[in-house]
């Protein structure tokens, strides 16, 4: 089941990205596992959803992870573009709940570039802003033959400035520690695919 992951898979050092969908969450932690270094996480503080550190564990050690609750918007990108300015900690993930200007967009991405850090924007549905280098759309993919499995995913480039689209079947393997690529169903690596 693992097979090479295409290079679209690593997410450029001192750049934006996006990721939105219901799995964009788990795509950040997927993508912070095969990052070194701490992680701040950012959101604002009335959001329900949170991490749990025991969640973590079959992704990557949960004290790599520094979490930060702010009161607006405003606050959150103020705390990443500081964060990712600065370079001490090399991936930032900021959760946002509006779609951000081109002003915003734009000094996360200088922000990034200065501190050669890494950022990832969790976006509602359809509000990316256009000066992120990449916007992912994360969903779950339902596995009849592995209904115990919940870590499949469909992983889709939706906007690429470096050029390479592509649709992605992934699952985290935690015993691995690794993200592997699905094979589409009847197709099996280093095989030639089903006839039809």
């Amino acid at each position: 089941m693992s097979q090479t992951l295409p290079p679209a898979f690593d997410l450029r050092p001192a750049r934006i990205h996006e990721a939105e969908g219901p799995a964009a969450p788990a795509f950040a932690l997927m993508q912070v596992a095969r990052q070194p270094g701490p992680v701040l996480w950012v959101q604002e503080g009335w959001q329900t959803e949170g991490l749990n550190p025991q969640g973590l564990l079959p992704f990557f050690d949960p004290t790599r992870l520094f979490l930060a609750r702010t009161r607006s918007q405003t606050d959150s990108l103020a705390v990443a573009e500081e964060a990712l300015k600065d370079g001490a900690v090399p991936v930032v993930v900021v959760a946002v709940t509006r779609a951000l200007d081109l002003r915003e967009g734009r000094r996360l991405q200088l922000a990034a570039q200065a501190g050669s850090a890494l950022g990832l924007c969790l976006i509602p549905q359809g509000m990316g802003s256009n000066a992120t280098e990449t916007r992912w759309h994360c969903a779950p993919v339902f596995d009849a033959a592995h209904e115990a499995d919940s870590t499949r995913m469909r992983w889709e480039t939706i906007k690429n400035k470096s050029g390479t689209m592509g649709a992605w079947d992934v699952r985290w393997d935690p015993q691995a520690n690794r993200l592997d690529l699905v094979s589409p169903a009847g197709q099996r690596p280093g095989l030639a695919p089903a006839p039809g």
